[in-house]
């Protein structure tokens, strides 16, 4: 039966008047609509013909990194036939929907400014007025706005068609790591964007939210996530947090609900994720959903979903707007899903709680300086749908030889229970960094009123160090304090890199790179590795002589680091066995359906296989770790790619059984979109790769019915 999920009925006939002509054939948004529900009502390809779907066309950017270290994590956009989207690199191009024919391209960098961002971008926005039609896109430092039908910058928007993401953060941030992965969203006249900043024990900029003009570039409203003096929050910090603590941003994405005027964010972490003895307090607005009037920036509502973050528990991905049946009444909603594997459902007008949160006591923090938070918020409904604590009867028994070693390891760590503070000795992230849910988010039926999410079930251990114990007295010394605030998190303590190559070790890079080399690499960033403009040149000559192995060399002078957080870590490291399979048991990534309504869990399912583990046949996959988020479609289906051994998917989304897959040229890590253009279906799926140590693609990859 068709079940309207909306106040009244009222708020479904506002929001189709609203949205744009054509929007139920396109996918005109990042997440599909405002509410970044990742749901679409077409339904040629149904459960009974999805077997037959093939490919209809594949686009190549031809800017794959041949190293393995690009990606591609787009979801494109389509608006009038036409896709939007973005390149390993960040070109963005328009293609013709139906045939993947280019029609234009823009390189953000041709004009020579250094490729300084992370090789990152999940989209772009979309903004009409009549004949003005703009694509809205963040590539460095900037924001650009392009003509949609041309590719080329708007002249009237900022300088020559671009903003400096610098200005305007009411602070000084010139040399910091400002960046936007995900495309802001539009409401009316205004793009609000969140960023991307640094989360290391070295400097950051603060998170705020701004709202641009689309039409000039100006900023028409800023919120503080870090609050000035005699805003609410500031209490909830030291006093002089806001001049000098970054972080609290929202990076993983923003949903608008145009009928309320109501704009949903979620904020991230304060900087240093793990250490927090210089930002004691609560820390608002940090790690929050953030409720604020679109228009103005005034804050509507929040709620805290962890207090004074350790974990680097930030919400991965955009709330999603909702309407369910709570106690007999339809209620407009907001959920949000998160790394611990939670969903956390609020009232939309009002924040208020529609499952209980219980504020559990947890473990204090041995580390020096610090004041972990006595309790943390927990939901007790809906049940998690990930697992929460590393104990020893969830370690890995794939082998004899896996389980003892995993074991040993397991037996030297702190575990056993969430929020486990960080320590020396090291601590067990389950689930880990990456989550439970991640960047990708969950997809809403409305017609069931299930949310689906795809999740990771990877253990990490957080291993701290302190950083300052040594002090110079050479350039080596002085370089060697530097590497270990600003490296070696990724690069490990050792330089050995991290085992899945995502970060290379550098124990050799005197015999790979001349010291001009590295020096530029230092201060413009490439690839996945950022711009670190706020060291000074002596700085960086200091960790470039111990790079290179000149430990003995006079310090001649120069800046010292600024050591303001004593702490460091030894890296992102995942807990593996030594065959480098996740140290629990299977399923290691899972695709899970929730009702909402009910605040439970539907089904559940493994999603993947590792590429090269033997399967028997008609046992169950083991699933893997994820990357890149869920659509549903009105034809019964779940779309997903997202899993490590490279292929894209298809599930029923009443059952979760598995109805079709395919293999791409690379990995998939991102979120599918689904359109149709002359009355025809089409599913696309960027196919990047470069994750999990698989290759790197630049493919778009679009499939439909004979």
């Amino acid at each position: 039966m068709l079940r309207l999920r909306a106040a009244g009925g009222l708020a479904c006939v506002l929001v189709a008047l609203a949205a744009p002509a054509g929007a139920q054939q396109e996918w005109p948004t990042h997440g599909g609509d405002p509410g970044h529900r990742q749901s679409s009502p077409l339904a040629q390809i149904d459960r009974a013909n999805v077997g037959r779907l093939q490919v209809a066309w594949t686009y190549r950017s031809g800017d794959a990194d041949p190293g393995g270290r690009s990606q591609i994590q787009c979801q494109p956009i389509v608006v009038k036939g036409v896709l939007y989207a973005t390149s390993p690199t960040l070109k963005v191009f328009a293609l013709e929907a139906a045939t993947g024919r280019e029609l234009w391209r823009f390189d953000p960098f041709a004009a020579g400014e250094a490729r300084s961002s992370l090789g990152v971008n999940r989209g772009v926005a979309y903004w009409e007025d009549g004949g003005d039609r703009r694509i809205l896109v963040t590539a460095g430092q900037k924001l650009y706005a392009l003509d949609a039908g041309t590719g080329r910058p708007v002249p009237t928007f900022g300088t020559a068609g671009a903003v400096s993401l610098l200005d305007g953060l009411d602070r000084n941030v010139s040399g910091l790591y400002v960046l936007s992965n995900t495309p802001g969203a539009v409401y009316r006249d205004l793009l609000i964007l969140g960023t991307r900043v640094a989360e290391g024990p070295g400097a950051a900029a603060p998170g705020h939210i701004r709202a641009y003009d689309v039409r000039t570039g100006k900023i028409r409203w800023i919120f503080h996530t870090i609050p000035h003096p005699g805003e609410a929050g500031f209490d909830t910090w030291p006093r002089d947090a806001w001049a000098r603590v970054g972080g609290a941003n929202a990076w993983s994405g923003i949903s608008v609900d145009t009928v309320r005027g109501l704009v949903f964010l979620p904020v991230g972490s304060a900087a240093f994720d793990f250490w927090g003895g210089n930002r004691k307090g609560a820390n608002l607005f940090a790690n929050s959903v953030l409720a604020l009037d679109a228009a103005t920036g005034k804050r509507v509502w929040h709620y805290q979903l962890v207090h004074h973050d350790l974990w680097d528990r930030d919400p991965p991905a955009a709330p999603v707007l909702v309407t369910v049946t709570h106690e007999g009444r339809t209620v407009d909603a907001v959920a949000q899903v998160t790394k611990q594997g939670h969903v956390f459902l609020f009232e939309r007008g009002t924040g208020a709680p529609l499952f209980p949160i219980e504020e559990r006591p947890v473990p204090a923090s041995d580390v020096e300086g610090e004041a972990a938070w006595p309790t943390q918020p927990v939901p007790v409904l809906p049940p998690p749908f990930a697992r929460q604590a590393l104990t020893e009867d969830l370690l890995t028994e794939r082998t004899p030889a896996a389980h003892a070693a995993v074991l040993a390891r397991w037996r030297t760590l702190r575990t056993g229970r969430p929020f486990i503070p960080p320590s020396t000795q090291g601590t067990v992230i389950f689930p880990g960094f990456d989550g439970g849910a991640e960047w990708g988010g969950a997809a809403f039926d409305a017609s069931s009123g299930l949310l689906y999410v795809n999740s990771n079930e990877m253990p990490w251990i957080l291993t701290m160090v302190a950083i300052g114990k040594d002090r110079p007295g050479t350039a080596g010394g002085r370089g060697r304090l530097l590497y270990r605030q600003h490296c070696a998190a990724c690069h490990g303590l050792d330089r050995a890199g991290d085992p899945q190559g995502q970060y290379p070790p550098l124990t050799a890079v005197n015999r790979t790179l001349t010291r001009a080399a590295v020096d530029r690499l230092i201060a413009n960033g490439k690839g996945v590795m950022p711009s670190f403009g706020m060291l000074t040149a002596s700085q960086r000559r200091a960790l470039v002589a111990d790079l290179f192995g000149d430990a003995a060399a006079p310090a001649a002078g120069g800046d010292p680091p600024d050591v303001t957080v004593p702490f460091t870590h030894t890296g992102y490291n995942r807990f593996l066995d030594p065959d480098g399979y996740p140290a629990v048991k299977p399923p290691w990534g899972t695709l899970t359906a929730i009702d909402l309504d009910r605040g439970a869990i539907a089904w559940t399912q493994p999603l993947g296989h590792p590429p090269g583990l033997p399967r028997a046949q008609g046992a169950p996959a083991l699933g893997t770790e994820n990357y890149g988020g869920v659509i549903v479609t009105a034809g019964g289906l779940l779309f997903v790619a997202a899993t490590k051994d490279e292929k894209f998917r298809a599930f029923d989304k009443a059952t979760g059984a598995l109805l079709w897959e395919t293999e791409l040229p690379a990995g998939g890590y991102a979120s599918p979109a689904t359109y149709s253009v002359d009355g025809k279906q089409f599913v696309v799926i960027a196919a990047g790769g470069g994750k999990m140590g698989t290759k790197s693609g630049d493919s778009y990859v679009a499939f439909s019915l004979p």
